[in-house]
């Protein structure tokens, strides 16, 4: 397939055709051009696109010649909504951002928070949740019960505050949504010239409208959590109560500023807004592709559970929410089950990237300094030639060796992570939380699709479903 290239918009057309399959239809391309093609845009529009997902060159631009690779500032403009967070800046401030955010995520308590907190919003709400649905006998849209979860486990890790939008009664919450919103706007940025998406912006129109009203709840609701902590903060100085148990990350940001920083300035507000992003969403949206996956696999469904059960009927009854660090690791099915669909459905499943000076790749395509580049990680892993031919198919076992043990794949082949120096800081992290949540419904209860609903990717930043994912849980008789 080649795209068609019509005269003054170029082949920019038949992207914004197929905008509601947009990641399927690079794929298709891709496919059929050894992983390389470049879309040309509008004339004048300064938005040609080079589309990568040759692992060579993702290896190439991502770790061998990171330095003429930052995100650059036509990244910045497009998603300014992110400020001057770690997503959106190079050089010293992102070296900065990423060593605070390193130590912090490292630090062992943190990392027992991170389990110690997900175990109890499964027990707290999303088992009550479920148990309620299920002697309900009701639909529910799997994705936005993930998409809760995650938000709320987030903004506990991350804001020292539960917003508990997961409860039996699933109320509005708009601020949980906006992030959704803001995110589908986000994606469009990248398919229409600067001009007609700021034009936009400036009337508060179409989804530069959801985006700015998006953002101002966002904001408004960081605020008031920020505020709320600081006020607790300050009241515990006062009194000389102890603050060694508070291990989520707003708490260490606070007590980390300078005397001339304040708690309400707007480097403190990017810094947790980009934290809250990579928590809530990209969790969320690989739970909802590995659910879906287990549902049209049901005989690898079987060998998950059989897994999870043997390991947590040895916990004895009432134990099965305590399972540890290493206890979690122990289930290798799983985890191959985790890296399948992270490999399928990368919750990113683009980023782009800006040379500083012209380049040439390893595939031997020359790269203008003016030209936007755009490595294509979900085409990445439906290709022949990187995974083999049964490269479409589930298949936990791709990530067990021969003895047993977990197979690791390089980064830049495995690119649900990123790669080189801005690999992602939370993979361990994101394992764990998958792994916990993945355990705890696949043990208690039975997952069923609804019938005849359609399942695709959404356009989005983030790999969604563009119309949720539909199911019926019923318990699961003593294992």
């Amino acid at each position: 397939m080649i795209p068609i290239e019509w005269p003054l918009v170029g082949t920019s057309l038949e992207i914004f055709r197929n905008r509601k399959r947009v990641h399927d239809y690079v794929t298709d391309v891709l496919r059929d051009n050894d992983g390389t093609f470049l879309f040309k845009g509008p004339c004048f529009s300064n938005m040609d696109l080079f589309l990568t997902c040759d692992p060579t060159n993702a290896h190439y631009m991502l770790s061998k010649n990171f330095k003429n690779y930052p995100k650059g500032h036509d990244y910045s403009i497009i998603f300014d909504v992110l400020g001057e967070g770690i997503f959106n800046v190079d050089d010293k401030a992102w070296e900065d951002q990423r060593k605070t955010a390193l130590f912090l995520l490292n630090h062992a308590n943190f990392q027992m928070f991170v389990q110690d907190i997900n175990w109890k919003k499964v027990d707290s709400g999303l088992i009550p949740f479920l148990d309620s649905v299920s002697e309900k006998r009701s639909e529910v849209d799997l994705q936005q019960v993930f998409q809760r979860f995650t938000f709320d486990s987030t903004c506990i890790l991350v804001l020292g505050h539960d917003p508990a939008t997961l409860t039996v009664d699933f109320p509005h919450v708009s601020y949980e949504k906006a992030f959704g919103d803001a995110e589908e706007a986000l994606l469009y940025r990248h398919m229409l010239p600067e001009f007609v998406w700021k034009s936009q912006r400036w009337l508060r129109i179409g989804r530069e409208k959801k985006l700015y009203d998006a953002t101002e709840a966002i904001d408004n609701f960081i605020l008031h959590c920020v505020t709320l902590k600081n006020d607790e903060l300050q009241r515990m100085a006062k009194v000389g109560e102890n603050m060694d148990d508070h291990h989520d990350l707003v708490t260490s940001y606070i007590l980390g500023l300078d005397e001339n920083t304040s708690v309400f300035d707007k480097s403190l507000r990017d810094q947790l807004l980009n934290l809250l992003f990579a928590g809530r969403d990209t969790v969320s949206a690989a739970l909802t592709w590995l659910f879906w996956l287990f549902a049209t696999n049901p005989f690898e469904e079987y060998k998950i559970h059989k897994e999870v059960a043997t390991l947590l009927n040895k916990k004895g009854d009432g134990n099965w929410k305590v399972l540890d660090k290493e206890e979690l690791k122990s289930m290798v099915y799983l985890h191959g089950a985790v890296c399948e669909a992270l490999r399928l459905y990368p919750p990113v499943p683009l980023q782009h990237k800006a040379p500083n000076e012209s380049d040439v790749l390893p595939s031997g395509h020359r790269l203008d300094k003016r030209t936007k580049s755009v490595l294509c990680f979900y085409s990445m892993g439906r290709m022949e030639s990187v995974w083999g031919k049964d490269c479409l198919d589930f298949k936990p076992e791709r990530w067990i060796t021969d003895e047993g043990r977990i197979k690791y794949e390089p980064s830049y082949k495995f690119s649900a992570f990123n790669a080189g120096p801005r690999s992602c800081l939370g993979k361990d992290m994101t394992f764990v939380q998958m792994k916990i949540v993945t355990a705890a419904i696949i043990f208690h209860y039975k997952v069923q699709l609804v019938e005849g609903q359609s399942i695709c990717p959404s356009d989005s930043v983030i790999l969604h479903m563009m119309n949720g994912l539909k199911v019926r849980v019923t318990r699961r008789c003593a294992t």
